[in-house]
């Protein structure tokens, strides 16, 4: 038989038997496989196998998908093929789509259609699901393998493999809790083996004041990591010795160490129980810092600055404490390097640490507020320039015959005009107006003008 077969209106499909046979689609179907079609057996359906894999990250395994199964309006494989009378093939959805929008043309081909009827490519569709169906079943068989092998590392680590043996220590509950981590991080899946035999309470009492920083280390990863953590994991892990141990290996940790700490305490302050003065601790803020100021870790300045922002929201003494830290002038400078998703949670965190007098304070005697808050008007998002402008109101207002006239040199108030005009919210245009009105009257009007037009000249 043909690998091709000719349609009546012109082009060709791919013969599913002489396909699959001669193993021109990614290889020819293995014993163990689960033969495509094959009704008795339950198969799942297609899309629903399509998306399982996509959203596993395993779509095609080590093989790509075959360029016939894409459809090439969509570039995604296709589920319900059919094809036009110029012989090219689509996904049902979306050459409907296009005809409906009142084309007439082959998409591919750009070739006038003279008759807009769709073949149903049952040859077609069936090899997809043989592709997909052997993927699957592959997929299936690895997943129950990697799950099998997390659940016997955790009754390892545990004590209650069988036959019982005494946990794992030292050594080996290291390379144990390190090949657990490196299971849940590439499948995902494991992350509920792990937690269904008993891996949850486990590794929340490997946390503790007698704990290696080696096995905090791959313990509070392997949490991080997607393991559902109950109620009653989470009140655990916030006992003091644990929060104590968590706190230690980010100061001392390396940077992927310091990222997950920051995030499992992250994780921890949404729980309702949750105390807020846990997170009152100078050495968890000084180890914060250090993370958000190293940039050659942008995860961990992200971290970092997304668990100062909920300390300051949810603990309003904490924000005394973090400006004792010399955190405003750090964050001040940090703010033109961040990379744009950063700038707006940095903003929040001054905007936050100026409600205490000392951020107040703070901000006016760091020399580089001024000039890196008028650079965030108009920049990055409505949002950035509500916090910018309230810094720059805050440290003007504290000292106005000092402050304004070096926001104007700055170029403050043709940034100011530029907000007034734009199609911001009335009360961001009204904030404006009156911190312009404020930079006025502390600059002669001869040198005020002079400068509007100049800087709005330059820009």
């Amino acid at each position: 038989m043909p690998q091709y077969q000719e349609l009546p209106c012109g082009g060709q499909v791919l013969d599913i038997d002489t396909a699959l046979k001669d193993g021109i689609l990614g290889g020819a179907l293995e014993p163990g496989d689960a033969a495509a079609g094959d009704a008795g057996k339950q198969p799942v359906e297609l899309r629903k196998m399509m998306d399982e894999l996509d959203a596993a990250g395993d779509g095609g395994g080590d093989e790509a998908v075959p360029a016939v199964f894409i459809c090439p309006i969509s570039l995604e494989p296709m589920v319900d093929p059919v094809t036009l009378c110029t012989g090219q093939t689509y996904e049902r959805a979306n050459i409907s789509r296009w005809l409906a929008l009142g084309h007439r043309t082959c998409p591919t081909t750009m070739q006038e259609l003279w008759d807009d009827a769709l073949t149903p490519n049952a040859t077609l569709r069936q090899l997809i699901a043989a592709w997909f169906s052997r993927r699957y079943t592959r997929f299936k068989k690895r997943s129950a393998d990697f799950h099998g092998r997390a659940a016997d590392l955790v009754h390892g680590l545990r004590g209650t493999a069988v036959p019982r043996r005494q946990p794992l220590k030292g050594q080996a509950r290291v390379a144990a809790l390190r090949e657990l981590r490196t299971l849940a991080a590439t499948h995902q899946s494991v992350t509920k083996a792990i937690a269904e035999a008993g891996g949850v309470a486990l590794l929340t009492s490997l946390l503790g004041p007698f704990t290696s920083h080696a096995v905090g280390t791959e313990a509070v990863a392997i949490l991080v990591s997607g393991v559902p953590l109950d109620a009653d994991a989470k009140a655990a892990l916030m006992q003091p010795a644990k929060v104590s141990l968590v706190v230690d290996m980010l100061n001392e940790g390396a940077a992927d160490t310091k990222i997950n700490c920051v995030r499992l305490i992250r994780i921890l302050m949404d729980e309702r129980g949750f105390r807020p003065e846990t997170v009152a601790s100078l050495s968890l803020l000084v180890g914060v810092m250090r993370l958000i100021r190293d940039k050659r870790h942008p995860d961990g300045v992200v971290a970092g600055l997304e668990l100062l922002n909920s300390i300051c929201a949810v603990h309003r003494p904490a924000r005394s404490m973090i400006v004792s830290i010399g955190a405003v002038p750090q964050l001040v400078e940090l703010l033109p390097e961040l990379a744009t998703d950063c700038v707006e949670p940095a903003l929040d965190i001054l905007d936050a640490l100026s409600a205490v007098p000392e951020g107040r304070a703070a901000l006016k005697d760091c020399p580089r507020t001024i000039p890196n808050a008028v650079r965030l008007l108009m920049r990055v998002s409505e949002a950035c320039t509500r916090r910018a402008l309230s810094m720059l109101w805050t440290v003007c207002r504290m000292a106005p015959e000092e402050c304004a006239p070096a926001a104007v040199e700055a170029g403050l108030a043709a940034k100011l005009l530029l907000v007034i005009q734009s199609g911001y919210a009335p009360e961001l245009k009204q904030k404006a107006s009156e911190l312009l009105k404020l930079c006025r009257l502390n600059y002669t009007d001869t040198l005020f003008i002079s400068k509007c037009k100049l800087t709005r000249t330059i820009q």
